[in-house]
């Protein structure tokens, strides 16, 4: 799928248990040999080790990979223009680049406008030091108001087989052409439903609770976090999982 000017697979890399330790950098660069086109972080995450580990391990990060990253976490005043400059400079040092690829503003802050924190997000785009801007945790509107800031590439709300708040959002993407990344996707528990079509493929419940994520919609883009290679690499087999129309429909 297409995130911006590249494509790149439909299934990334959540870190937001990351710490910097040598280990945890060569998982990073054994996702991008195993075929991980798209890794998230944070500001936030682990206090600043993920976005260093990640620095360390692809600096600079190679062609056709995106690290995605976000600010403006934390409640009330985390959204403010002096607040996200210093975290977006702080995410630009830690990941050793002078480009982001894709930026969100984590959360909508609520006693900043949500147009003033993306404005200045807007600012660094305009510069160059960051390409493209995303949202997270937002419903239709606030993507709309978003849209007339600064263009949005991706929003990153909670969305997996049991959590389904944000249907209209997926769809609102969907056709608008946003991609829509689900975070926390495999917190669905699987079930009976999950478990009998998993022995039917011969695949792992996490496998087809992936599989239905991109089934979902053509802009659906999971990251699911491990630390653990084996894990990613069975994340990314869901990626040859089809799931059957009445599959579909019996886990919708």
């Amino acid at each position: 799928m297409r995130v911006g000017e590249r494509d790149v697979a439909r299934i990334g890399l959540g870190t937001n248990r990351l710490t910097n330790t040598p280990q945890n950098v060569e998982l990073i660069r054994a996702a991008v040999a195993a075929g991980v086109q798209m890794i998230d972080t944070a500001h936030l995450y682990t206090g600043g080790h993920s976005e260093e580990t990640i620095g360390a391990a692809l600096s600079p990060v190679p062609e056709g990979v995106i690290v995605a990253t976000k600010g403006g976490f934390g409640g009330a005043g985390r959204g403010r223009p002096e607040v996200l400059r210093a975290e977006i400079e702080q995410s630009l040092g830690s990941l050793r680049t002078d480009a982001i690829e894709l930026y969100y503003l984590h959360r909508v802050d609520p006693e900043t406008p949500l147009e003033a924190s993306l404005a200045t997000i807007a600012e660094y785009r305009e510069r160059g030091a960051i390409r493209h801007v995303g949202v997270s945790e937002v419903g239709v509107e606030e993507i709309e108001r978003a849209r007339k800031v600064v263009p949005i590439t991706a929003v990153q709300n909670h969305y997996n087989l049991a959590e389904r708040k944000y249907e209209d959002v997926v769809d609102y993407c969907t056709r608008e052409g946003i991609v829509f990344v689900p975070f926390f996707p495999l917190r669905a528990g699987g079930g009976a439903k999950v478990d009998e079509i998993a022995r039917r493929h011969r695949a792992t419940a996490r496998q087809v609770m992936l599989a239905w994520l991109l089934r979902r919609s053509p802009v659906m883009l999971p990251i699911p976090g491990t630390l653990s290679l084996a894990h990613l690499k069975e994340n990314m087999a869901a990626l040859e999982l089809e799931l059957t129309d009445e599959e579909f429909s019996r886990l919708a």
